[in-house]
């Protein structure tokens, strides 16, 4: 595999152009001898008959049932789990409300929103109790931002490549429009005192689930989360108000926040030292680890997939998203990383939120491997796995942002590998 079989756009359209590809340049196929398009007296039945009724709220087509979440949940509890964003089966960069990832600890709460409270209290001049119409009459902003688990993609600490879709081994991720009120807001309103460095965030879940949150990063940006995708929160998202942190990993994201008391330490919780800790090699603990590092994923052609007989032009497409900051380039490399291609960022290409890309690939019936390395604006480079491991240790959980590879076979079969 030479990386000329690899094209940006600007490349693809000139080859385009000159092979006669481009609209308007072909000449019509000859159809059982006959050189023109007939028309024909014969309609399909959806034109023959009248359309359905009017609904209240609208439902994906029957057609398309088999793009859902898959679940995970453990059989003994089974309110303990997650289900996976089908990535696989998207396209642009917003995750639609009825597939986000979701993370239960303790199943999705049902929530009374006119009983609901949140209260911020702890080292604060003047403790606050708002319920939800309260909260409701404060000035809100919209922000698009991704939310991921810190245990997303863990299969690839496994010593053999799992082979499960690209969603369902790497779509604990989700992108979303976020509304809600800047978190600083009410924090400012209550005062914060000189000796406040953490919140300690508690959801009213059956789990009781609480973390512990730097003030630097509740002060920045932020946002108590009331709607989502223009809509109020559906209850497996949070509602009536989720906290959200844009770039930061998903269990600070608390859902049906009821609680932010300040203090002067982190609280050291379940969920912030024996989980959501990366043992390293030397034997010491990651904690807090709270960024999101950029991250890149080939969603199409990917495992599940088949490259047809005929072999030609196909496009290379996925996402990628960096805790950090914007998306500065994607490459695209078809010979497992020895040669590497800049693939085209779709735009508006946003702050801590999801990026689509896209490359014109040739494909001739060869063996290849599909990869996809992200950049972000602060110059950090996805790693391989190679790197990840050698950094990390063999033994992770949480935290695994490698970059992923798709083996395509000559018969055009595709399989989740680790490289040559």
């Amino acid at each position: 595999m030479t990386s000329s079989s690899i094209q940006n756009r600007r490349q693809f359209l000139k080859t385009a152009a000159l092979s006669g590809v481009i609209a308007g340049s072909y000449s019509l196929p000859v159809i059982a001898g006959i050189d023109k398009f007939e028309l024909t007296d014969s309609l399909p039945d959806s034109m023959k008959t009248p359309g359905q009724d009017f609904t209240n709220y609208g439902q994906p087509s029957l057609h398309e049932q088999r793009v859902i979440r898959w679940i995970s949940a453990n059989p003994a509890a089974p309110g303990n789990g997650v289900s996976w964003t089908p990535l696989h089966d998207l396209q642009g960069t917003i995750t639609p409300n009825g597939l986000h990832y979701e993370r239960h600890h303790n199943g999705v709460p049902e929530i009374d929103p006119q009983t609901h409270t949140l209260l911020i209290d702890g080292l604060v001049e003047h403790p606050l109790s708002f319920n939800i119409a309260n909260l409701l009459r404060y000035p809100m902003k919209s922000r698009t931002c991704f939310i991921e688990c810190g245990g997303n993609s863990n299969s690839g600490w496994r010593s053999n490549p799992i082979q499960s879709q690209a969603g369902y081994a790497h779509g604990l991720v989700s992108n979303a429009e976020w509304t809600g009120i800047p978190l600083k807001l009410l924090l400012n309103e209550a005062g914060i005192k000189p000796s406040a460095k953490w919140a300690i965030a508690e959801g009213a879940d059956g789990a009781s689930l609480n973390v512990s949150i730097p003030i630097e990063k509740l002060l920045d940006d932020a946002l108590l989360a009331l709607y989502q995708n223009g809509e109020r929160l559906r209850p497996e998202n949070g509602y009536p108000i989720r906290l959200v942190l844009p770039g930061w990993e998903g269990i600070l994201n608390v859902k049906w926040l009821r609680q932010l008391r300040l203090s002067e330490h982190p609280a050291m919780t379940r969920d912030e030292t024996s989980q959501y800790t990366d043992l390293l090699p030397d034997g010491k603990a990651r904690q807090f680890s709270f960024i999101n590092d950029a991250k890149s994923l080939i969603t199409s052609p990917s495992l599940g997939m088949q490259l047809p007989d005929n072999p030609g032009i196909y496009q290379i497409s996925g996402l990628a998203w960096s805790g950090r900051g914007k998306i500065s380039r994607v490459e695209i490399s078809a010979d497992g990383g020895e040669t590497w291609v800049d693939a085209e960022l779709e735009g508006p290409i946003l702050d801590k939120a999801f990026t689509r890309f896209h490359l014109a690939w040739q494909w001739q019936g060869q063996y290849a491997i599909l990869q996809s390395r992200a950049t972000d604006e602060t110059g950090y480079v996805q790693p391989t796995r190679d790197v990840l491991l050698a950094n990390r240790g063999k033994h992770g959980f949480f935290h695994y942002n490698a970059i992923v590879s798709w083996e395509i076979t000559e018969e055009g079969d595709i399989n989740h590998v680790y490289g040559f």
